[in-house]
């Protein structure tokens, strides 16, 4: 059966080489990861919606409120059980994930990750915790387009095309918002905007929405229209909300990490649930709109309904008090990036999509109620459109995001009476961002290890590259016990090399090179043979690579740095070989062409 299936696949590849061009046959494949991706969001969504309903609507509602400290728990415990033994593979973070396969592995993404995300973030997210489906429906979707991509034997720079329609299906089907899911591959995914790009995106952004009308109708997560225009009087009022989403946004960044590398101290998974579940039950038994994505906050935010936004808050706080409601929403968006790191170290999985619209809507009401509370406006100011464009805000610091934050809020509320706020704040947000913090949530762990691909070519060429696909290894080794006369005899006769790497007898480490131009002055001269050694002219190397370490912008820069043609690479300590710069660079010409060409 296997053979039958290998020989129809054959088959049809050849029959596509003939009659269908390779261009044509990526737009009919943007068209079927539009699809995938669309199908991913329904049962994403569906799955979960289904768990929060048996939850939230029976027990919660007939029983006790206190099953809102139990259900975290439960959740990442069932989480723990499929990760350890169902799917048997770490699932990580959607988009960081995703982005990792693009500039590591060459758009390759293993068969699991297919339904990893499927299997987890949907029992996560239904028991309540804290974070969004976006980033779970985006990976899920990619790692489709991946495999799809390998199956019809499509190279890196296709696989990565066909990545990148995965996500903007992905958020065209969420959020029925084409242009800004298009717009959010290009700023997320660093993908160069051309014709041959544009095509395939539309139409999987087409095919991914037309899939989502099929399935949910005209429902929206956010179905507001604007009846609030802007008015130009509000604009530094705009201007305050952009410097606060700014601020709000290194916050987010910052507890983020820290609560990261925290969990990262704790060895043991089972440890890593139990403190992280508890945690996270706490807050929602205090704080019950933490439960989940939170949608259902905004919208009752948007609509002005405070009772359904802030019901059952602990406290007990009257709503019908402006500085308790403003209190508690400020509570809101303190807490919310709490929760949601504190799910992410607990082994849930989920993305930060959600929580980011979640903070920005409360962070964005908060602010217009302040202003209306003090006066501060000749009129009060429209705190619907305040939540909104708090969104954009909040997404455009955090996500580093700007064109996507104002699209999608854009294309959310059915017009673009917004566009000016919307820009202001985003700009103001994003620059105040990414002054302190130079990367998204998304990207900083990354850019750290040197492993993110950008909209700079020369930079995003140089990771793509592989250091180990360009050391040389046919070099004569010399030891600094030998004399000229083994050098001449045993190295220079036998090489077409003039460089040789001197190593340690006991441990192969570097311990220096020899150049032929170092001993070309004595190497004819026979009574030196026995006189000189190796320890005698050898010169320590100008640079050294060091595999387990060096990126290879930092080869790049080693080889400008000394002016040498060939240095010298270790792993480990350990000598492995040479990198000509001769080699390097046409191996770099070579990514260039691969990476340019659709």
């Amino acid at each position: 059966m296997p053979k039958q299936k290998k020989n129809l696949l054959t088959k049809f590849l050849i029959w596509r080489a003939k009659h269908i061009s390779q261009r044509q046959f990526i737009f009919m494949l943007s068209i079927l990861v539009g699809f995938t991706s669309g199908l991913g969001a329904v049962v994403l969504k569906n799955f979960t919606h289904l768990i929060q309903y048996l939850l939230e609507g029976t027990l919660v509602q007939y029983y006790h409120h206190a099953f809102y400290f139990i259900f975290p728990i439960i959740g990442l415990t069932l989480t723990y059980l499929i990760i350890k033994y169902v799917i048997r593979h770490p699932v990580s973070h959607g988009i960081p994930s995703t982005l990792y396969a693009i500039s590591k592995r060459k758009g390759v993404m293993k068969q699991f990750q297919m339904v990893g995300s499927i299997l987890t973030a949907p029992i996560t997210v239904g028991f309540g915790g804290s974070v969004g489906l976006e980033g779970p429906t985006v990976a899920t979707g990619s790692a489709i387009s991946s495999n799809i991509s390998r199956l019809f034997h499509l190279n890196q720079a296709n696989r990565t095309l066909l990545i990148s329609c995965a996500a903007t299906g992905a958020l065209a089907s969420i959020f029925k918002a084409p242009v800004a899911a298009i717009v959010f591959a290009i700023e997320v995914f660093s993908l160069d905007l051309t014709l041959a790009s544009l095509l395939p995106l539309l139409l999987a952004s087409i095919s991914a929405i037309i899939t989502s009308y099929f399935f949910f109708g005209s429902d929206s997560l956010l179905p507001f229209h604007i009846t609030e225009n802007f008015e130009i009087r509000d604009v530094p009022f705009f201007i305050v909300l952009g410097a606060i989403s700014g601020l709000v946004s290194i916050y987010f960044t910052k507890v983020y990490h820290s609560t990261q590398s925290l969990f990262d101290r704790v060895n043991s998974p089972i440890k890593k649930l139990i403190i992280g579940g508890a945690c996270i039950g706490i807050l929602l038994f205090f704080i019950p709109p933490l439960y989940g994505e939170g949608f259902d906050v905004i919208n009752n935010l948007i609509k002005g309904d405070l009772s359904k936004a802030l019901d059952n808050n602990f406290f007990q706080l009257n709503v019908d008090n402006v500085w308790a409601v403003i209190l508690l929403l400020a509570g809101l968006v303190f807490f919310k990036i709490i929760a949601c790191s504190l799910t992410f170290g607990a082994g849930g999985v989920g993305g930060i999509f959600a929580p980011t619209l979640f903070m920005g809507s409360i962070m964005g009401n908060c602010i217009a109620k302040i202003i209306n509370a003090l006066g501060l406006g000749n009129q009060a100011v429209s705190e619907s459109n305040f939540t909104l464009v708090g969104m954009a805000g909040l997404m455009a610091g955090v996500l580093h995001a700007p064109l996507t934050a104002i699209f999608l809020i854009a294309e959310l509320t059915g017009g673009y009476e917004l566009f000016i706020p919307l820009m202001i704040t985003s700009a103001m947000s994003f620059a105040i961002t990414k002054y302190f913090v130079s990367h998204s949530v998304y990207t900083m762990e990354l850019a750290r290890k040197g492993e993110l691909i950008t909209h700079n070519k020369d930079q995003a060429i140089l990771t793509l590259m592989d250091i180990d696909k360009v050391v040389e290894t046919n070099f004569i080794t010399l030891y600094p016990d030998m004399n000229l006369g083994e050098i001449v005899h045993n190295a220079v006769v036998k090489s077409n090399r003039n460089i040789f790497p001197v190593l340690d007898k006991e441990d192969h480490s570097l311990a220096g090179i020899l150049l032929l131009d170092d001993i070309r002055p004595i190497m004819f001269d026979q009574s030196l043979y026995e006189e000189i050694s190796v320890s005698d002219v050898m010169n320590p190397p100008p640079a050294i690579i060091d595999l387990g370490k060096d990126k290879m912008t930092e080869v790049m820069q080693k080889f400008q740095d000394s002016g040498a043609w060939n240095l010298p690479v270790i792993k480990n300590n350990t000598y492995q070989g040479f990198i000509s710069k001769s080699k390097l660079l046409t191996a770099y010409r070579r990514k260039l062409i691969s990476f340019t060409t659709r």
